[in-house]
């Protein structure tokens, strides 16, 4: 169960989303930063276990919180991603990589900001799709948010999951619609938006 209030109604909200998809996927995301998620354990243990959650390291972690976040996430069941590596999935910023073998385990994921890097993607036939900022978000302050309107014709463009980044709130990812597989953030579970 996760434990904070904003936390609580985004979980409740991806539950909704996930059975509306009948998907396997995990669709509540935290992504990890250096300034604003160090150290992501505390967060990892308000996630949702089997399955419903997914954790994406996007930094470099010493080894010893590397393991421990990686025991971690495979006792409560929470999909790990680490940008970089291929021993617990993949993610290829703007759907691009150099190397184009899939993970030896795990999934493969992307983040995309247009049209092009969501076609990148694709050809990457990657699982899912980390579409951003949905809307305003402190992670990128001054970036022009899609918004509602444009970030659903994008994700409907594509035949993969795409799942909202930025600035998410319960009730901004309803107004995402139903293409919205589900979603990602740092500040949802931290005290802080996202």
């Amino acid at each position: 169960m996760v434990v904070s209030g904003m936390s609580a109604g985004i979980a409740a909200e991806c539950l909704a989303v996930k059975r509306r998809h009948k998907s396997r996927l995990p669709n509540l995301w935290l992504l990890t930063d250096q300034q604003r998620c160090p150290n992501p354990l505390a967060a990892i243990l308000r996630l949702p276990r089997h399955g419903r959650a997914g954790v994406l390291i996007r930094h470099h972690l010493p080894p010893d919180q590397r393991s421990t976040i990686i025991r971690l996430c495979h006792a409560r069941g929470i999909a790990l991603v680490i940008a970089g590596a291929t021993e617990s999935g993949a993610h290829l910023r703007g759907g691009r990589w150099h190397d184009a073998r899939r993970p030896r385990r795990g999934l493969l994921t992307a983040s995309a900001h247009n049209q092009i890097e969501l076609q990148n993607a694709m050809r990457r036939h990657v699982d899912l799709v980390f579409l951003s900022p949905a809307f305003a978000t402190s992670s990128h302050p001054g970036a022009r948010p899609l918004g509602s309107v444009r970030w659903a014709r994008l994700a409907r463009s594509i035949k993969l999951p795409v799942l909202a980044l930025g600035g998410i709130q319960p009730r901004s990812l309803r107004r995402l619609g139903r293409f919205c597989a589900g979603a990602g953030g740092i500040g949802l579970f931290n005290a802080t938006e996202d």
